[in-house]
Formats: structure tokens, sequence, C-alpha cells
């Protein structure tokens, strides 16, 4: 490999969230999504070089930035756009924000379909809308969408949104072009928007595809609206940068209104800069990088196989998420998070926290060298001893 994957970089007294949050420092975090790796070097040298400039006034966003976007999008994932339709902001949890609070009002209801995304949750109920779950269907080990349950709940009137996440977090599906033809058509019939979370759509392995939600026909990318960023894709969620896609004149108008009235309209020198040259030269590190990240799931699959065979890991189609049945033990994900903290100074996400359906799984980040990783799952040998 060109990339070295495997180098440990020391991101304590970094004012890292995720390394620097515990107050011990034995914890071992493995929760939070972001990567313990450096980003792609060009990235780091375009950085380096705006630092150089010295003078960090107010940032206007060139045409380059767009270009590289709508570029990365052809490339990577066949889908062409209009640079016009771009919107962009910080993150794409506040993207989603600006999104709600632009199509509806208080009192309407906002679709998810649990287990999701936890932020989700409170930018729904930050705009004073509420929370109604078309819940995926977890069987033989993996997930599918309950669409008769989907078509019920979206012709209640009140359902205005449906907030997909594609590919999904915590459960790592790549949803088929198949399905989502089929969200989109009970979506549609039914006058609720598709507002797509997109954020890991470069981190998808071998065998899948992601198929961009607006791509799909000319009605689903008017009906809908798309946020996507670098951000998990090359470790860059401390630069603050993402971007919306809204074709629909009118739906795009509303959000711009709602950003701004958020002030959440603007992005710095550095998430330019990040941005043009993560997209227009980092697609060789990204290659290499999402080979080391399945080679981790790998290793990981082969050790709980090897040490505890009663957890099932979900297949693994995108992110670096993984997501692990643990109901065989008998615990509740709070309990298993507590153990793991407390007792082996492991930090990972309790299941629940993504809604109840998560009750008995934990979410585990395995981006991080293979070693860091090896270190994580020789602690959680210790919940067969406390089962």
């Amino acid at each position: 490999m060109k990339y070295n994957f495997d180098e440990i970089v020391c991101r304590r007294g970094s004012n890292s969230y995720k390394w620097d949050s515990a107050k011990d420092a034995d914890v071992l975090p493995m929760w939070i999504a972001d990567m313990d790796f450096r980003t792609a070097p060009p990235v780091i040298e375009a950085l380096a070089k705006r630092v150089q400039h010295g003078v960090f006034g107010y940032t206007k966003v060139p045409q380059a930035y767009f270009d590289a976007v709508t570029s990365w999008f052809e490339r990577r994932h066949n889908f062409s756009f209009r640079k016009e339709w771009i919107l962009f902001t910080s993150g794409v949890v506040p993207a989603l924000s600006a999104v709600i609070k632009a199509l509806t009002c208080p009192g309407d209801k906002v679709l998810v379909q649990l287990p999701v995304y936890n932020c989700f949750f409170s930018s729904i109920r930050n705009n004073g809308c509420e929370i109604v779950s078309n819940d995926l269907i977890y069987k033989e080990g993996t997930y599918s969408i309950n669409f008769e349950d989907l078509e019920e709940k979206t012709s209640d009137p009140g359902v205005k949104l449906l907030l997909l996440c594609s590919p999904h977090n915590p459960a790592g599906r790549v949803w088929t072009r198949e399905e989502l033809m089929k969200i989109g058509e009970i979506c549609f019939r039914n006058n609720v928007i598709v507002v797509s979370d997109e954020i890991h759509c470069d981190l998808v392995y071998p065998g899948f595809s992601h198929i961009p939600f607006a791509s799909i026909s000319d009605e689903f990318l008017y009906k809908s609206v798309t946020c996507s960023a670098p951000s998990k894709t090359f470790n860059l969620a401390g630069v603050q940068v993402a971007n919306i896609l809204a074709a629909d004149d009118e739906i795009r108008r509303k959000i711009d209104k709602a950003l701004n009235i958020n002030e959440v309209c603007e992005i710095n020198a550095f998430a330019v800069e990040a941005l043009i040259a993560a997209y227009n030269e980092g697609e060789e590190w990204l290659e290499e990088l999402k080979k080391y990240l399945h080679d981790n799931y790998t290793y990981l699959k082969n050790f709980f196989s090897e040490n505890l065979p009663m957890f099932k890991i979900l297949p693994i189609e995108a992110t670096y998420l993984v997501w692990v049945d643990c109901t065989a033990l008998g615990l509740s994900s709070a309990k298993i998070a507590e153990i793991l903290l407390e007792k082996e100074k492991l930090w990972i996400n309790e299941g629940t926290i993504y809604g109840a359906p998560g009750e008995g799984f934990i979410r585990l980040n395995i981006a991080c060298p293979r070693e860091t990783l090896a270190q994580g799952l020789n602690r959680i040998i210790q919940l067969k001893i406390e089962s």
C-alpha cells in the first residue's frame, strides 16, 4: 500500500471529541464516527498552503468548489446535476435541521426508519415536529424495509418528510435501486418529500453500489433533497463542510432561507480548500482506505467467530461502523456499554441510542489502525465472562 493506515497517530491532547472526552486516559474510544487516520495527503498539503498565506478573513466560495462537488458525483456515482442546485453549510446535521425547518411546520410529522442515526431525532424535535417510525425489519442477520408499514405511515396527511439514511447507519445497508424506487413511489404518492442523508455514500464495499436517491429519475430529483459531505470519506468532520442538493427552485429557496435564519449559511476558508483537494485529488487514497477498512471488518468477523461466537456480526455493505447483535448475552445495550466502559475501558455506542429496536445491539467504529482494533476487540472478550 502507498498509504500507511497502520500508523498510530496520537490524538490525545488535540481537543479530539473522540479521544479527549473520557476523563480516564486508559479509555479506548470506538464510538463516535470519525477515523483515526490522517486525511489524504493532498488535503493536508492544501490546508498547509492556506495556513502559510496567513490571512483568514471572510471567505468567498469559488466556482472551483462547485466544480469539485459536481465532478466527484459524476465520476464516483454516475450522477450529474447543476451547480446552481447546491447549497453549502457547516455539516450534514445542520443541513438536516435547516431542511426540516424549511419544509415543515411545528406539529408536523417526520418519518424515520429505526434503528437509525440518533441526530435525526434531535433535528426533528428541535423543529417542533413529531417523530414517526417505519421500523426496519430485522431478519436472518440483516435489515429490510417494511413497505406495507411505510405505505400506512405515509398515508397520514400529517407526515411531511421521510429522513432516509442511505447508506444506512448503523445497519450498514446499501439500499438497492429497487428498494429506493419503492420508497420513492410510496412517498410521492402520499405527497411526502424524501430527505436523503448520503454522508456515507463513498464508503461502499465491493459487490455493492450506492445509488443517489435523486439520480433515479426527474421525479426523484425534484421531490427530494440530498445531504452529503466529504467528512466521513476523508475524516474531515472537524473542518465542518457539507452540501445540500435541491433541484426544485421553491424547495431550494425555502432551505436557503432556513440556513440564513439559523446562521449556518457560511463555511470557512479551510473547508473550501479541504473539499476541493479531497474531491479533486483524493481518490487514490480513498480506494486504499476502503480496502483497509474492509480488511478490518474481516479481522473483526474472524475474531468474533473464534472468541465470541454467540454474537452476530451484521454484514457491512458500507460505512466503517459495525452493528453487533449481542442479544444472546441476555443483557441490555446499556449494561453492555457500562461493563465495557467501566471495567474494560472500552467506549462503544449502545444500540438503544438509535431507537428502541437497537436494544441488545452495540455499534463499533473500526476506522482505526489494526493494532488499535485488536486492542479493542481483546477488551470485548470480557463480556463472555460477565455474561
